[in-house]
């Protein structure tokens, strides 16, 4: 079996071993294909491996071999899966492989604002201890998260873990999802998740349903002091929503590992705001984390080889 594997740059920084891939079958790496010239470089190939690269019908009807799509990711909105479905192409997906890396994240940015680490560490490096004639010198908000809490929306296998992690320094968590699960936390409703958390972090996917799950009225219910962190989708946030709730104090902060478009864009409403922390959507990027992508990626190829895909989400 022949695949052909697009933008292995978006996976690799030359840190990842990509012999389980290798193992299965012949393959052959690009790196950024732009879109006209998708079809000519996937070719004769039996299967294709993306990651953000849009896999059109029109793509799969010019690569006739094609019998199988991979994805380097959990999200595959840039392959037409009903196409597939009717041409007969399995598409599998790699799903769960970033909980650690998204919850760690998560965690991270909630310390983050507990502590005001990065205004401590910018203000030493600007010389500012130096100048401090007092002994202590504690000019920025400090709390400990033990006895706060945690509200998170979507309690899927990254809202359980952040959930683990977050009961394990002492905070309360509470839960709002679709449906409610056997759970040692307590499950409340939409309202009140808004209401009650100090930090509100969300975890469920982007729908129609969720679309703008952060708006003016959402945001109003919070408490002034409430931080809200996104590793999830850029699109559950009305950006200009939350960046006039920011700049007028309705609540203290907001941090985020992903936007609404990505890369980030000159006119994003949230550039730019002082008690807004942005990351480059990396929650995923540990190295760790890339290599178990690629090992399930391999994976999911060598059990469609043996007639017994997994992770086939055009079943």
């Amino acid at each position: 079996m022949k695949i052909t594997v697009l933008e292995k740059d978006s996976v690799t920084k030359g840190d990842i071993d990509y012999s389980p891939l290798n193992a299965t079958c012949e393959v052959t790496y690009h790196g950024i294909v732009e879109p006209e010239n998708v079809s000519a470089t996937i070719g004769d190939s039996d299967g294709v491996i993306v990651n953000k690269t849009l896999i059109t019908a029109k793509v799969m009807d010019e690569c006739k071999n094609l019998k199988y799509i991979g994805t380097f990711a959990t999200g595959y909105n840039n392959i037409d899966i009903d196409a597939a479905k009717e041409r007969g192409i399995t598409v599998c997906n790699v799903p769960a492989y970033s909980t650690e890396g998204v919850a760690q994240s998560t965690i991270a940015f909630i310390l983050y604002t507990a502590t005001s680490l990065g205004k401590y560490i910018q203000s030493v490096n600007d010389g500012d201890w130096k100048k401090c004639k007092n002994f202590c010198y504690y000019p920025y908000d400090i709390s400990e998260v033990s006895g706060k809490t945690l509200g998170i929306i979507g309690f899927g296998t990254i809202g359980k873990r952040v959930a683990e992690i977050a009961t394990a320094l002492g905070m309360k968590v509470i839960i709002n999802s679709r449906t409610k699960k056997e759970s040692e936390y307590e499950f409340v409703s939409r309202e009140e998740v808004f209401k009650r958390s100090d930090w509100l972090s969300l975890h469920l996917p982007l729908s129609k349903d969720s679309e703008n799950l952060i708006n003016e009225t959402t945001l109003s219910m919070m408490k002034k002091s409430a931080i809200l962190v996104n590793t999830a989708r850029g699109g559950l946030i009305d950006e200009n929503a939350l960046a006039l709730a920011l700049k007028n104090g309705v609540i203290r902060a907001s941090c985020h590992d992903v936007i609404r478009v990505e890369p980030m864009q000159d006119n994003c409403p949230l550039f730019g705001i002082e008690n807004c922390y942005i990351t480059p959507h990396v929650a995923w990027a540990g190295k760790e984390t890339r290599q178990r992508l690629v090992n399930v990626a391999a994976k999911n190829v060598e059990c469609f080889i043996n007639g017994n895909p997994q992770n086939v989400v055009n079943k």
